[in-house]
């Protein structure tokens, strides 16, 4: 559920609150309608994230002459990787201002994350979303795409492969190698130690999203299944 948290200036006009405590919470400007500064809004869950992307896109379309602030720009941007939409991505860096691009780090380092996933680097995912300090605002957003790319890779693998090297699973899925086994372990998949293969469980059936993620032809495979 979608909560709003508005202090009021003296002229009247909405003012964004302080920042949130830590966690899974996070601000988001939304909604500027006639002149007044943005209301903060916080989510909690997928649904909410689904909601506030809506209203980016909202707010981007209302901005004045068409150009909205740095922090929709990187929120909007943020959550079209999350949702795994690219092309809408893609879209938004082309069409965002070059002074706001250069002035603002973190809009390049959002779209550092972008390239990763386009170029389907698994561990480059995890290792760019981990290089860079992100704002109250974008933190959450990562967190969640961090978490959302590694179900992508352990789905990906339970359909798409036999066997895979352990250090190569836990890459693909940006964790210690140890933790990576035990995890699917618990799971029901199977582990040969003198190996150090995995072989995965086969699950339900892959959504087709998940196909941007299969990696290229020089990955350290052992057997895919046909």
């Amino acid at each position: 559920m979608l909560r709003a948290e508005v202090r009021h200036a003296r002229d009247g006009s909405d003012v964004r609150a302080r920042p949130p405590p830590k966690g899974r919470r996070f601000w988001l400007a939304v909604g500027c309608r006639e002149g007044k500064m943005p209301v903060a809004v916080m989510a909690e869950n997928s649904f909410s994230f689904k909601k506030l992307l809506e209203q980016c896109e909202t707010q981007e379309l209302e901005a004045p002459g068409g150009i909205a602030t740095p922090l929709v720009y990187g929120q909007l941007l943020a959550l079209y990787l999350l949702h795994n939409d690219m092309n809408n991505a893609r879209y938004l860096w082309k069409r965002i201002p070059p002074a706001i691009k250069s002035a603002n780090a973190e809009l390049g380092a959002v779209w550092s994350v972008g390239q990763r996933i386009w170029q389907r680097d698994f561990p480059g995912i995890y290792t760019t979303i981990s290089a860079h300090q992100w704002s109250e605002t974008i933190q959450p957003i990562m967190e969640a795409l961090r978490d959302a790319t590694r179900r992508r890779a352990f789905g990906l693998v339970s359909q798409a492969y036999t066997s895979i090297v352990a250090d190569d699973f836990a890459a693909f899925v940006g964790l210690p190698v140890e933790e990576a086994v035990k995890g699917v372990l618990e799971q029901g998949w199977q582990a040969d130690f003198s190996t150090r293969m995995v072989m995965p469980k086969k699950t339900g059936v892959l959504e087709a999203s998940f196909n941007r993620f299969i990696p290229s032809s020089g990955s350290r495979v052992v057997k895919v299944r046909d």
